[in-house]
């Protein structure tokens, strides 16, 4: 029986592996479509999914150091992706959002994958895709942990 549990989390887990290096790769590629680094697509990624941020929230959520996050965020307002603006709630505080444009050209570079990824979804009942969702989210948040951990010198 434990031999048994042990070849399948073996198995999940380099599935977990197969399942980064192709996101890892795919993203790299999109990068270079848009004439940016990785950490500069990555942070444009989670200024999409989760809107404006502040400088400190998107190293939270990036797990860079705050200088990094300064460099990325000064390279991509550079280039028209970001901009900085007063947080219209508390003035004081500094977001960064993204250019409606540079959604829509990273969009144009995702519609394939997420077609693709559509029919997979079509392949499981809703009960499964709910186990799928909480399997990823816990999965991220330990590699959010463990990147925080590495970022702190730990």
């Amino acid at each position: 029986m434990a031999r048994g549990r042990s070849e399948r989390t073996r198995a999940v887990a380099a599935a977990g592996r197969e399942l980064s290096d192709a996101a890892v790769m795919f993203h790299a590629v999109v990068a270079a479509r848009l004439g940016l680094g990785a950490s500069e697509e990555k942070t444009l990624g989670l200024l999409q999914q989760h809107g404006p941020l502040t400088a400190g929230e998107l190293g939270l959520r990036s797990g860079l150091a705050p200088a990094s996050v300064t460099g990325v965020i000064d390279r991509l307002e550079r280039r028209g992706f970001v901009s900085r603006e007063r947080d219209p709630r508390d003035r004081r505080r500094v977001v960064v959002r993204i250019d409606d444009a540079a959604i829509a050209d990273m969009e144009r570079h995702l519609t394939g994958l997420a077609r693709r990824l559509g029919t997979l979804y079509d392949r499981y009942t809703d009960a499964e895709l709910e186990l799928i969702t909480g399997f990823l989210r816990e999965a991220a948040a330990r590699q959010r942990d463990a990147t925080a951990e590495l970022s702190d010198g730990a």
